[in-house]
């Protein structure tokens, strides 16, 4: 559901407060309405308004004078303020009025529709900035995300294919060095391995900001991807220090080849970055009758001010040897576009928890994914 647009309304007169309420309440609105300067003053400490209307004569502090506080603040400086008064049309005030900073005056008894026209063209304004604003940060964030990938493709991938050219011209020198020849393999092996798992990693994120990112849902077992991603990790990094536990019933509906990578990319950032000579916990619980929960422990530390930042892109720390900082982001994205949630927290005795929830059935219509 959409934020209602706030209107605030600064009148001593209980009866006018009303009526104006009255006249303005729409569906999308949510008309505030005070009694004093001060009592306006302190909502606006918290409520962000897109337009006040303000009673000239107010006792203790009357609108102008409101409205010269606003605009001495940095929070309510550009809040539109249209003063309602019953007096006369008198040059002086108006001319008062606007030196404080008034965009528009009323004159009571005011015309209903002439109020609701005027405060109309104030919201689509308030509306239309905030578009604007949206929109601007989105471009800001492509053009960010466009500076890191150009920076991926001339720094983090050269690293590996400086290797590869490296164990070659060795080869070439050595061509019949059994050892040297053996070694220099694995090494281009290795590089290969981590350009392509780099490259596969781009390609995903480029298909979540183009929208273009399809699940392909089944009925199946976590546990059983959950198993998989266990062997195939073990087998490559750490045999052994992967232990996997159940309980309820882990059947649900889901994209196996997203859920393994949620998986992969979890658990490996656990055995990459946790105590290597502790073991790392998976625990896939279906004891909730609607979803799915999955809890990844390991021991060792993150900083309080980078738990916030985790699930953003590109969050390697600037260390090609780790990555591109994808990983969680991915992992986060795919977790969401099966209408779950991921959180990470810091627990006792120097542990991370990565947690995640699925639901056992997915979520009508499709998930909009994006940065």
């Amino acid at each position: 559901m959409d934020t209602p647009i706030k209107i605030l309304v600064v009148d001593d007169v209980p009866q006018n407060l009303a009526t104006v309420e009255a006249v303005l309440v729409q569906p999308g609105l949510k008309i505030i309405t005070v009694h004093s300067g001060n009592a306006a003053l302190e909502r606006l400490l918290i409520e962000d308004v897109a337009l006040a209307l303000v009673d000239v004569r107010m006792p203790h502090m009357d609108g102008f004078e409101l409205a010269e506080l606003m605009r001495g603040a940095e929070r309510t400086r550009d809040i539109p303020i249209i003063f309602m008064t019953a007096a006369a049309n008198d040059p002086t005030r108006t001319f008062r009025g606007y030196e404080a900073g008034a965009v528009d005056f009323l004159y009571k008894p005011f015309d209903p529709q002439i109020l609701k026209s005027k405060v109309a063209v104030f919201v689509e304004l308030y509306s239309q900035r905030k578009r604007m604003a949206a929109q601007l940060d989105e471009l800001r964030n492509a053009l960010r995300l466009n500076e890191m990938f150009a920076a991926v493709l001339g720094h983090d991938l050269r690293n590996p294919l400086n290797a590869i050219s490296m164990s070659t011209e060795v080869l070439r020198r050595s061509p019949t060095d059994a050892s040297v020849t053996s070694a220099m393999a694995e090494r281009i092996h290795a590089s290969v391995r981590r350009m392509a798992k780099m490259i596969d990693q781009l390609l995903d994120v480029a298909r979540i900001r183009a929208g273009a990112m399809s699940l392909e849902m089944q009925s199946g077992d976590v546990l059983t991807v959950g198993s998989s991603i266990r062997d195939e990790l073990e087998s490559a990094l750490a045999a052994g220090r992967i232990a996997l536990t159940s309980s309820g019933d882990t059947r649900a509906t889901f994209d196996a080849d997203r859920l393994s990578q949620v998986f992969s990319n979890l658990v490996g950032n656990a055995l990459q970055h946790g105590d290597p000579a502790a073991p790392v916990l998976v625990n896939i619980s279906g004891e909730d009758a609607a979803a799915i929960h999955v809890r990844i422990v390991n021991r060792g530390a993150i900083p309080a001010e980078r738990l916030q930042s985790l699930f953003e892109p590109f969050q390697a720390g600037g260390n090609s040897q780790k990555g591109l900082g994808l990983g969680l982001y991915i992992a986060s994205q795919f977790v969401q576009a099966h209408g779950g949630t991921v959180k990470v927290s810091a627990v006792d005795a120097g542990e991370i928890a990565f947690e995640f929830f699925i639901p056992r059935t997915p979520p009508k219509g499709s998930v909009q994914i994006k940065l």
